[in-house]
């Protein structure tokens, strides 16, 4: 489409919606975003994002533009690698991702849990944060799997540093910080969150997802929360603009097997469908020490919750009433409970 053209319809779009064409809003963002933006952000993730593991390289067949509604799993690991010491994943998460729904489901994996690390030393068990370190996504991959019992369709990598600065670039997030949250351990970092702000710029959201001095369990809370947040700000229809932007921060930051065009097409489809719904559920543990090292010992019980869950979410025939909800399994805290996960 010539440049002249695309001006003439950007132009028709701003003046509908200037002009109180609030209930086309979506729909024409949409149509903004696929005219305007979808060839840039796809090029981009192509060059810098898309990273096929290595068993996909010579599989993995392009896609449609137009993702099906099926439901999919995303196994999303948040890194936050520092000067002189191995990355390792800070989060893990199977998500399942119900894009007819607009519903998503987060079953996070404590840091700590003692689990065998697929593929390292015979299968030896070691905490589950080192699968990464020592394999990378695919080691990673073949351990979560192995842990749920359910195969991860594709992976995505979030570098926390990148999270940061894009954090930055929307504007800030809000976060349901009431108290003050100090990290002061002799060990770690210190800093401090000033509670009950409308909105935290990177710095605070990074160390928000970083603290860890009350529970492991908290923590990979306010990841959750974290995640939410910035998700759905992210795909809000004032931050369409921003997403070249974006796009540059990521960067290196962000690695992903999915497909340039399915991410196309899934962005489509939340921007233009109803708010996105997340929902969580932790499998927890119970802390030990084994050889002076600590490790959270799975809870088989919610072990296979988590597993009843995600064949729930994934079966394409279950009714959006009939998901299992994971605050009446046990452990989930949605996001307006989530003062709770603040420090006290």
């Amino acid at each position: 489409m010539k440049k002249s053209k695309k001006r003439y319809i950007a132009l028709i779009i701003l003046l509908i919606i200037a002009g109180g064409g609030f209930l086309f809003r979506k729909p024409l963002t949409v149509l903004a975003f696929d005219l305007f933006l979808s060839d840039q952000v796809e090029q981009a993730l192509a060059a810098k994002s898309y990273q096929p593991l290595a068993n996909e390289k010579e599989t993995v067949q392009p896609e449609s533009i137009v993702y099906k509604n099926d439901p999919f799993s995303v196994m999303l690991l948040g890194t936050d690698q520092r000067e002189n010491e191995a990355a390792r994943s800070d989060t893990m998460i199977y998500a399942v991702i119900r894009p007819k729904d607009s519903k998503i489901l987060l079953v996070s994996i404590p840091r700590d849990t003692y689990t065998e690390i697929i593929g390292y030393k015979d299968d030896k068990k070691d905490k589950i944060t080192h699968a990464y370190a020592f394999g990378g996504q695919q080691m990673a991959k073949d351990t979560l799997q192995a842990l749920l019992g359910h195969d991860i369709e594709y992976y995505a990598t979030i570098n926390f540093q990148g999270l940061k600065d894009a954090v930055d670039a929307i504007g800030g997030i809000p976060l349901p910080i009431q108290k003050d949250i100090v990290n002061k351990g002799k060990d770690h970092e210190k800093f401090t969150i000033i509670g009950g702000k409308s909105s935290y710029g990177g710095t605070d959201a990074l160390n928000y997802v970083r603290y860890r001095e009350d529970s492991d369990f908290n923590r990979t809370k306010r990841q959750q929360v974290f995640l939410d947040v910035v998700a759905n700000k992210m795909l809000s229809i004032n931050q369409i603009g921003n997403i070249p932007e974006l796009l540059d921060i990521m960067g290196d930051n962000f690695k992903t097997d999915m497909q340039p065009s399915m991410i196309i097409g899934l962005a489509k489809t939340f921007m233009g469908g109803e708010k996105m719904d997340i929902s969580s559920f932790t499998v927890l543990g119970e802390g030990t020490r084994i050889g002076g090292v600590f490790y959270d010992i799975v809870n088989e019980e919610d072990l296979s919750k988590a597993k009843l869950m995600i064949d729930n979410w994934m079966n394409a025939g279950t009714p959006i009433n009939q998901l299992i909800d994971p605050g009446k399994a046990g452990n989930a805290l949605e996001p307006k409970d989530t003062a709770a996960v603040s420090a006290q």
